[in-house]
């Protein structure tokens, strides 16, 4: 991966499920108070129905296993929303979801970051934009052909999630919306994409 060390399968297996358990606790309460509890039934009933048991060997085939009902969770709840509520209200669920990753990322670290970004703003970035490229190789493979204290591109041949169908709302949505919005508010950086067919580039700069 180059500048960034490259995430094992175990720990992108972890990850995966971590971020299920993520994505339940705030979609949930988000249909419930939107739509009631008994949309919120039907809404399980459909991950029921979409995941799969994991099994296999390797954590490999136990990750493959988990990003597939990942996709299963995601790809129905925005459909989901759409059909039971409005497109208007894909809005309100993106500015759920930012809140509750500000939630989930806020801690020792983040402190951190920011009294760094005080006296060395440019080694702050690099250190954040490090982080994020990190973390996010659950997400799909890419590498990281530049990092710098004023600039990060993460470059992705070919991306994971587009390999699934119907999976647009998640990477117009989840990626290129949500995720800009979220490390905008808590980190001040501008992620900006570039996609073209399954492969994207993204590209990290300080917030000004």
């Amino acid at each position: 991966m180059g500048k960034v060390k490259e995430m094992p399968y175990s720990e992108k297996y972890t990850k995966v499920i971590e971020n299920m358990k993520f994505d339940e606790a705030f979609i949930l309460p988000f249909i419930q108070e939107n739509l009631g509890s008994r949309a919120v039934g039907v809404l399980k009933d459909i991950w029921q129905k979409g995941c799969k048991p994991i099994e296999g060997a390797s954590f490999e085939e136990k990750y493959e296993v988990a990003y597939g009902n990942w996709i299963c969770l995601m790809k129905s709840v925005y459909s989901f929303i759409r059909k039971q509520m409005s497109e208007d209200a894909i809005k309100k669920f993106e500015r759920a979801e930012v809140e509750a990753l500000k939630k989930k990322s806020a801690g020792p670290t983040l402190v951190l970051l920011k009294l760094i970004g005080l006296f060395s703003p440019g080694r702050a970035f690099a250190m954040t934009a490090k982080q994020i490229a990190y973390q996010l190789q659950w997400l799909t493979p890419y590498a990281v052909p530049e990092l710098t204290r004023n600039k990060a591109v993460l470059d992705i041949p070919h991306c994971k999630i587009l390999d699934f169908h119907d999976t647009d709302a998640i990477c117009l949505v989840g990626c290129q919306s949500t995720y800009p919005m979220w490390v905008a508010e808590q980190f001040k950086v501008k992620m900006k994409f570039n996609r073209l067919g399954n492969s994207c580039t993204w590209t990290l700069t300080p917030l000004t």
